[in-house]
């Protein structure tokens, strides 16, 4: 039964090893299993396990002074944006620093986690071995089963999911072709801006549902994301203000030859790119609608419009999967949604914690590194957490919050403010602590 009091941790990506150092701290046993051979998850470029999505000329769109852990501050000599290389440096520095290395088990997966009746988990490892657990804690991340979406037809050419893309020569040799990249996130930026310098490409076409707002990563000299609004403002002032602001900044998008957006300034996640603005400006980016229907090696797209194409990257975002669990309550819907309380808990099982399963704004990279706080609260005693019809009615509550400015889409379904979580986290476990010491008086008495 020693094993049932221990915590599993699924995966050592930045949400992992985080959460790994808090229980470290606080003498909270634990076992951490990876697939890959080394930390860093999606950060880690050519991760042998085949899971990330990072790409050679890809720098983080969150500057070095919102990405930062507590306890570990980046080199002083980086750059505003660090590379994937120095951000993955970076999280093995952190790693061999606090000691965490040796309690990951690398080159093992969690193939099947089951919960068991009356709680707890039973975890079945590639290995074939079993293990029961009294805790898990999910941390395997959101960005690495691709969504391809599906058009009429079909397409003789190469075409693939950006999670593929690793430079111009590698999946395909992208020069000189004709190439169309769907979608308009920040990697179809990223990836569309590089393939149109020096025409790399013959022509480069960004195909996409609706038009953006494209966010230049500086401004006055500065990273734009040290511009944020003090949680203090109300959010409507502090948004008005914030939309002033940006459309002073970076003017009409049709003026860069982009779609005129069906939405204001920060009602979807931002797209983040200065190059890509310059690129389409220079003509060097052409923009085209939907794509319509694929024509053997032509594409059609929504306007009637038919190139000749030598490539399609599809940009199109990630589902939300979890592999290893078989039961629908553990799962996302098939539009993305998945409510959580604190986006941690499902309401009534309260042995499951999600980690870093979040959108925030401005950053991923240390948002787990706080939910660790409520979660080594949880398995110490010192935290509790609300009942289940609370858990639920709060949910509610933060998810009409979070959720509520932005458009509709599968995207959008686990979007966060950054600041005003944690606020509101912290928060949380203050409540939490005073509820846990309640019910030890009431257990005492």
């Amino acid at each position: 039964m020693a094993e049932r009091k221990r915590a599993c941790i699924i995966g050592a990506g930045c949400s992992g090893f985080t959460t790994a150092k808090r229980l470290k701290d606080k003498g909270i046993p634990f076992d951490c299993f990876e697939m890959s051979d080394d930390i860093g998850g999606n950060w880690y470029y050519k991760n042998p396990n085949g899971k990330s999505a990072c790409y050679q000329s890809l720098h983080i769109d969150t500057s070095k002074w919102r990405l930062a852990f507590e306890d570990y501050a980046v080199p002083a000599d980086w750059p505003d944006f660090p590379s994937h290389a120095q951000l993955w440096q970076y999280f093995r520095d952190y790693v061999d620093h606090f000691g965490l290395r040796p309690l990951i088990t690398f080159n093992t997966a969690v193939t099947k986690a089951e919960r068991q009746a009356g709680g707890g988990w039973q975890i079945t490892l590639s290995t074939g071995e079993t293990r029961e657990y009294e805790t898990l804690l999910v941390c395997n991340g959101h960005h690495w089963d691709p969504n391809v979406p599906s058009y009429p037809g079909s397409f003789d050419n190469p075409h693939f999911h950006v999670h593929s893309y690793r430079d111009p020569y590698d999946p395909v040799d992208l020069r000189g072709k004709n190439v169309v990249v769907v979608g308009m996130g920040n990697s179809a930026m990223d990836v569309a801006s590089e393939l149109s310098q020096r025409h790399l490409a013959k022509n480069l076409w960004v195909s996409a549902r609706r038009g953006v707002w494209v966010l230049p990563k500086m401004a006055g000299g500065k990273p734009m994301d040290k511009s944020a609004m003090p949680t203090w403002m109300p959010r409507k002032l502090g948004k008005a203000l914030a939309r002033r602001v940006i459309k002073k900044m970076v003017g009409r998008m049709e003026d860069y030859g982009l779609p005129k957006p069906d939405h204001e300034p920060l009602d979807a996640h931002p797209s983040v790119s200065g190059e890509f603005l310059t690129r389409a400006s220079c003509g060097d980016i052409k923009f085209k609608p939907n794509v319509k229907a694929l024509e053997g090696t032509r594409v059609r797209f929504e306007d009637d419009s038919v190139e000749e194409v030598d490539a399609i990257i599809y940009a199109t975002g990630y589902k939300i999967s979890f592999p290893f669990f078989d039961d629908p309550k553990l799962l996302p819907d098939a539009q993305n949604r998945f409510p959580l309380f604190k986006r941690m808990v499902i309401p009534g099982i309260h042995d499951l914690f999600f980690m870093g399963l979040a959108q925030p704004l401005p950053t991923l990279v240390n948002f787990a590194e706080q939910q660790s706080k409520l979660v080594a609260g949880f398995m110490t005693g010192r935290y509790a957490l609300p009942s289940v019809a609370d858990m639920e009615r709060i949910t509610k509550e933060d998810e009409d919050r979070e959720l509520g400015d932005y458009y509709k889409s599968q995207r959008h379904t686990i979007q966060v403010d950054f600041a005003r979580y944690v606020a509101d986290l912290h928060k949380e476990i203050a409540k939490g602590e005073r509820r846990a010491q309640a019910q030890a008086g009431k257990r005492a008495a």
